[in-house]
């Protein structure tokens, strides 16, 4: 089989594990959409793929250690302005909220209910918040609008040109953007996990709620990407594209973070650091 490489292919065709992803690796991907993706299922099965998600990174105290990650990058600012995208139930600006006194966030989503959920809360009452549905790969803000733009948790639910679209456009409205995701396997253990997962949601009730996150979880490890695919999607949306990899949030090996920037933005931030 040719091997596609980024002289040779769009980022379109890129394998989620990236232009020298294996065989296997290749296979193990897919184009089935996640509840939380489809306009054909009830909003109140998305609503409890969400409130799975919310419980499992409250558990693990996900949203304080991304939401620590996320300021960290915003540590010399006295008033970040910081666009969250892919919200969800907005846990993570809710995060952020609490711990930065005079950070002004927007917290986005491109489905409506998840946003007029959020908008119809605690956290939608704050001053300091503002709910919009957005786009992340068409974000109607104004250039330089943001000094942080954040997608944690559900990057992977973008396809590779979609997600280079939404690299371009976060930079473009945000000094940097930071995405947060599960990081993928290499193809044996994901091969394992697939497997793994198909098994236990056929001896799962169709009723039970796990059932159906389940299935989104199954999804998101065959759609996630590698550190190879992150660097090449941000290639994508400009060559000169910086991508610094941190670490992650998590110290469960599974995570991945990196913070994208212009290489305007990265130069002007190096100059203030010696500064």
């Amino acid at each position: 089989m040719e091997q596609s490489t980024p002289g040779t292919s769009g980022i379109e065709h890129m394998p989620r594990g990236g232009y020298n992803a294996s065989w296997l690796n290749r296979h193990l991907q897919t184009d089935v959409l996640e509840y939380t993706d489809r306009y054909d299922v009830p909003d109140e099965l998305k609503q409890r793929v969400i409130d799975s998600l919310d419980h499992l990174g409250s558990v693990r105290g996900l949203h304080e250690k991304n939401a620590h990650m996320a300021l960290s990058l915003v540590s010399g600012i006295d008033a970040p302005r910081i666009l969250e995208l892919g919200a969800g139930h907005g846990r993570l600006s809710e995060q952020i909220v609490q711990m930065h006194r005079s950070a002004q966030v927007t917290v986005s989503d491109l489905d409506p209910t998840s946003v007029h959920n959020i908008a119809g809360g605690v956290l939608g009452a704050n001053t300091r918040v503002r709910t919009k549905v957005i786009d992340a790969s068409a974000i109607s803000e104004p250039d330089d609008s943001y000094d942080l733009v954040v997608f944690a948790s559900s990057f992977h639910h973008l396809p590779p040109k979609v997600a280079s679209r939404a690299i371009a456009e976060a930079t473009r409205v945000g000094r940097k953007f930071l995405v947060i995701d599960i990081k993928r396997p290499s193809a044996i253990p994901l091969a394992l996990i697939s497997a793994g997962a198909l098994l236990i949601g056929a001896l799962t009730s169709p009723r039970s709620k796990a059932r159906a996150f389940i299935h989104d979880g199954r999804i998101s490890w065959l759609r996630s990407y590698n550190r190879a695919a992150f660097t090449s999607l941000g290639t994508a949306a400009d060559p000169a594209m910086v991508a610094e990899f941190l670490s992650p949030s998590d110290r469960l090996p599974h995570n991945i973070a990196v913070a994208y920037s212009r290489p305007t933005f990265a130069v002007h931030e190096s100059e203030s650091r010696r500064s």
